[in-house]
């Protein structure tokens, strides 16, 4: 049974840091594409980081330089540092992973079959 449990949100200030936490049973994370969403209140759910079954790593432009998105192997979770944070990154953080081992698609979450709970940021200025 494939499950994805996300934690390591909370409340931080502008400026701050978190460790985001993915763990996924059920499947090895190193033979798919896994994703990391978000979703801020009265928005669509947006992309911001995926790794593909060879490691390769995208971010979306919004993030790059300030999120980082890694993977433990032995521990079959996935990470996501956020840092830098400021007020629009406040929204509900989701990990996903996706029909296939490449990241194909760009960042439709149509293309994620599975999704953890999310785990929510909250960034005040």
């Amino acid at each position: 049974q494939v499950q994805l449990v996300e934690s390591g949100g909370g409340s931080v200030q502008t400026g701050g840091s978190l460790r985001l936490s993915c763990a996924a049973s059920g499947f090895r994370v190193s033979r798919y594409c896994m994703g990391w969403f978000r979703q801020a209140p009265g928005k669509e759910r947006e992309g911001v980081a995926t790794i593909d079954y060879d490691g390769d790593v995208r971010y979306a432009s919004s993030v790059k330089g300030r999120f980082t998105l890694s993977q433990d192997i032995g521990a079959n979770t996935l990470y996501l540092v956020i840092s830098s944070l400021i007020p629009e990154d406040t929204a509900i953080y989701y990990c996903a992973r996706h029909l296939t081992p490449a990241c194909d698609g760009g960042w439709s979450p149509s293309r994620y079959s599975y999704w953890g709970q999310g785990t929510r940021v909250t960034v005040s200025s």
